[in-house]
């Protein structure tokens, strides 16, 4: 007998952060493949991520439980493997049917008292929508509409149903065709044999009379069915008018059916992030503070930092320098970067700095771990790798769990500031928008100058206004001058 417990039966794991479900984006192996301990077999779009799930045992694949594109719940199995293919093939347990001619036949009585339950999409008998007695559907109030036809007594004297059906109309009789008769004119103007008024200036009347034509009998060519000269000209000739040709336009009405509309399912990262926006909207008490300032010097001190030659090799934007100044001004003013926990307030001394990042899978916020302690360099190296992982659509769910503070660069898409909402568990959001060149007073005298918007919200249950703009405010000076903000605050 072939042991049967070498067939190992793979569950969809728990990735991280309470998830219930994950959808089989693609099979890595199929059936019959041989694989190797940790060899990645799947890839599973999360809430949070896109991942590849190594297998846990080497054999071979026996089973694939569910195809690309079905979501499954955390503990489901999706996949089986033999662990020890050598051993032999696999044989499936012997059934032996029973013979229909053997089974006792069941009595009337028995069959009368089973129940037979309704098939899939239709409603039990007497429940709301079901059957009713009489052909009737069961509704809220009364028995609706009968779904039968509805039978009639015969009347007294048998006169049969089809003989009584009322005989088919007869065609009505043809009515005589009468000609056309010029109808008198009114107040000296001629008039259609249907009584209306012909539309002729006075020159064309008189020039119908001068001819004895009856301008009742004319087909007028001219605007709205005038009467022209040409018209009487030609019905004295015995010539008949041809009336122009007015093009007619053909206006289809606008469809609004289904054939136009798309519906797109929300599932994934988009339908985590629902959920956390709705939450977090709707039980934090949001506040929005905006502040514009003057970054010529920071821009400026950019690209002294560019031309260094150990910062040569690193993509350095203007990002780095906003989260750089997030982090010294959450040292001077720490109950910003905490959470509210219902009877206490959890003030964290390490800075989790998420970042908003927009992926083809919908918004993600990852983060720097501990960026507090992060020098320049090492910040920058950080965020350009966590923007190009998001970008791959590689992000661990680990690296987008246990955020603290965000910030969203929403200038990158030329819009000037947000009012952004928080992330689940974090107290503020930075909004970075575009740095533009802009008229500004610089030393008395309007000059170009290159100037951002900053747009901060927070949970008014932790930071008061006073809080926040001070926090606001520091984060705008060291954008404004960002190494006397260094030599002061450090």
């Amino acid at each position: 007998m072939i042991d049967m417990s070498r067939i190992k039966t793979f569950n969809l794991p728990d990735l991280g952060e309470g998830l219930t479900e994950g959808e089989i984006l693609a099979w890595l192996v199929k059936v019959g493949d041989t694989i190797e301990l940790n060899q990645p077999i799947v890839e599973v779009e999360t809430a949070k991520a896109a991942v590849e799930i190594p297998a846990k045992w080497a054999g071979q694949v026996q089973a694939i439980h569910h195809p690309e594109g079905t979501t499954v719940e955390v503990g489901t199995p999706i996949i089986a493997i033999d662990t020890d293919p050598g051993a032999g093939p696999l044989e499936a347990p012997s059934t032996t049917a029973t013979p229909s001619s053997d089974l006792p036949t069941p009595s009337a009585a028995s069959l009368a008292a089973v129940e037979v339950a309704p098939a899939e999409g239709m409603i039990e008998p007497g429940l709301i929508g079901g059957a009713a007695p009489g052909g009737r559907t069961a509704v809220l109030v009364g028995y609706g509409p009968r779904t039968t036809a509805a039978k009639r007594r015969p009347r007294k004297g048998g006169v049969p149903a089809q003989a009584a059906a009322a005989p088919a109309p007869a065609a009505p009789a043809p009515q005589p065709v009468v000609a056309p008769v010029a109808a008198p004119t009114r107040n000296g103007q001629a008039a259609t044999a249907t009584g209306g008024l012909v539309l002729a200036k006075p020159p064309v009347r008189k020039l119908a009379k001068d001819l004895g034509v009856d301008l009742g009998t004319v087909t007028g060519s001219g605007p709205l069915g005038s009467i022209t000269r040409e018209d009487v000209q030609q019905a004295a000739s015995g010539a008949v008018a041809e009336p122009i040709a007015t093009p007619s336009v053909t206006t289809s009405a606008a469809s609004f059916g289904t054939d136009r509309e798309q519906r797109i399912p929300v599932k994934g990262v988009r339908k985590l992030t629902a959920e956390n926006m709705s939450r977090s909207a709707f039980t934090a008490p949001h506040v929005t503070e905006f502040l514009t300032v003057d970054v010529t010097r920071a821009m400026k001190a950019l690209d002294r930092l560019r031309d260094r030659r150990e910062w040569r090799d690193v993509r350095v934007s203007p990002l780095l320098l906003v989260a750089k100044a997030v982090l010294l001004a959450v040292k001077r003013h720490p109950m910003v970067n905490s959470t509210w926990a219902g009877d206490e307030i959890v003030v964290k001394d390490y800075v989790n700095l998420g970042i908003a990042a927009a992926t083809e899978r919908g918004l993600i916020v990852p983060n720097v771990k501990d960026a507090g302690r992060l020098s320049l360099r090492e910040l920058a190296d950080a965020l350009n790798g966590l923007v190009q992982t998001a970008k791959s659509g590689r992000t661990s769910p680990a690296d987008m769990s246990g955020g603290t503070l965000t910030i969203t660069n929403v200038g990158v898409f030329g819009v000037d500031t947000g009012t952004p909402i928080l992330p689940p568990g974090e107290s503020a959001i930075l909004a970075f928008g575009a740095v533009r060149e802009m008229p500004w007073v610089h030393k008395g005298k309007v000059k170009a100058r290159q100037v951002t918007t900053l747009g901060l919200s927070f949970d008014h249950r932790i930071i008061d206004g006073e809080l926040g703009s001070k926090f606001l405010r520091d984060i705008g000076d060291f954008l404004t001058d960002p190494e006397a903000a260094l030599l002061a605050w450090t």
